[in-house]
């Protein structure tokens, strides 16, 4: 898979079980890859763990789920690597963090160690700075020599730069080790919006390696996604960034899919990349009579949802079909003229009646009882007849 250069940017998650567990990794993972993620990250942090790597990769292998895993490594990665081989065959790639790989005159060999074995298995490695766990020795060094500056930067800005200055030499150490330049990507995550994107807006500057984006620890539910979207949004509109998560804090009893739904959607609208036919919607006003744009929007992403396993291997290139479902005559016909198919609902006071229009064209007037019925009928038939074998 590519990374970086003109590679689309690639949305990747992380699986939160025990991943000593292999059948509950292995269908976490599954779902996750199922759901779009094309990274996968399980957490490496034991002997069990270590040997459970390669009978996950075979489950998700019989599933024919070819998703690369990225094994996460702290603290100890360089020896449960070493002890368990197989671990480093099952992988795609390696994330490191030169904050914990290791403490004090250990941490140089114990880095060393660990790109020695990412050389040896043609490994790529992200070498992933977190601002909680921050090489001491790096903030320790650029916060002495703030202090002699004449007139001495703020804490947060030395922190920034000490991320960043982690991460820069620990790739450039890399390389000297031996790590192509081209097998390295970098992220140095951050929990707040604005250091977010102070941070990447000086790593891009200061390197030319592949970048994953991320806000670490974003938080639960909407203010999470608000948080990953504003961030991510504004660097990646710079073009900054090669791949991304959503870190989102499930909540109790939800998805780990969400977060890769939620990485599609933040690609999806700003034009990046097509994951799944767009449905625009009226949001509704005193204009529109009742509901039913509502439940007839819903209804035609339900359809869309229930179709698209199989659409996607029938009809490549669906993903870039536009529907739209407007709930009056203010802004019904335009939009529904600019989407591929649209449909425009009488508002209050209208004549009961929805004119369709097919690429740009109106083509039929539905009315009665099975006008959604009707209006899927008319979808199907246009993914067939555009991306079907003989479009």
């Amino acid at each position: 898979m590519p990374i970086g250069g003109g590679a689309p940017v690639v949305v990747q998650s992380m699986t939160d079980t025990d991943t000593a567990d292999v059948e509950a990794t292995a269908a976490q993972a599954a779902a996750l890859a199922r759901a779009g993620s094309e990274l996968v990250r399980v957490t490496v942090n034991n002997e069990e763990a270590a040997a459970a790597v390669p009978r996950i990769r075979e489950r998700l292998e019989a599933q024919g789920l070819d998703v690369p895993l990225v094994g996460d490594f702290h603290f100890n990665g360089h020896k449960l690597l070493q002890r368990h081989p197989a671990c480093a065959e099952a992988i795609a790639k390696m994330r490191i963090n030169p904050g914990n790989v290791g403490k004090g005159s250990r941490r140089d060999p114990q880095f060393a160690a660990m790109v020695e074995i990412a050389c040896r298995y043609g490994l790529p490695v992200r070498i992933g700075v977190n601002w909680g766990s921050l090489d001491e020795s790096v903030l320790t060094r650029l916060m002495d020599a703030n202090a002699e500056r004449r007139e001495p930067l703020p804490p947060e800005a030395v922190m920034r730069d000490a991320v960043v200055t982690s991460a820069v030499e620990s790739a450039e150490r890399a390389e000297a080790l031996g790590l192509p330049g081209e097998r390295i990507v970098l992220s140095c995550k951050m929990s707040g919006v604005q250091d977010l994107v102070a941070v990447y807006r000086d790593l891009a500057r200061r390197c030319d390696y592949p970048l994953h984006l991320g806000l670490t620890e974003a938080g639960m539910g909407t203010p999470g996604i608000v948080a990953s979207s504003s961030a991510l949004a504004i660097l990646l509109q710079e073009g900054i960034g090669d791949t991304i998560r959503v870190s989102l804090t499930p909540e109790p009893g939800s998805a780990r899919t969400r977060e890769v739904e939620v990485a599609q959607q933040v690609l999806q609208s700003m034009g990046l990349r097509d994951f799944t036919p767009r449905v625009t919607a009226c949001p509704g006003c005193g204009r529109t009579s009742s509901d039913y744009f509502q439940r007839l929007a819903e209804h035609v992403r339900g359809h869309i949802d229930a179709r698209m396993p199989e659409w996607r291997q029938r009809y490549p290139g669906v993903e870039r079909l536009r529907i739209a479902v407007m709930g009056c005559v203010v802004n019904g016909p335009g939009e529904s003229r600019h989407a591929d198919i649209g449909i425009s609902l009488p508002g209050a006071g209208e004549q009961p009646a929805a004119p369709v229009f097919i690429d740009g064209e109106r083509s039929v007037t539905l009315k009665g009882d099975r006008l959604a019925e009707e209006f899927t009928e008319i979808v199907e038939s246009y993914v067939e007849r555009r991306f079907g074998g003989g479009a």
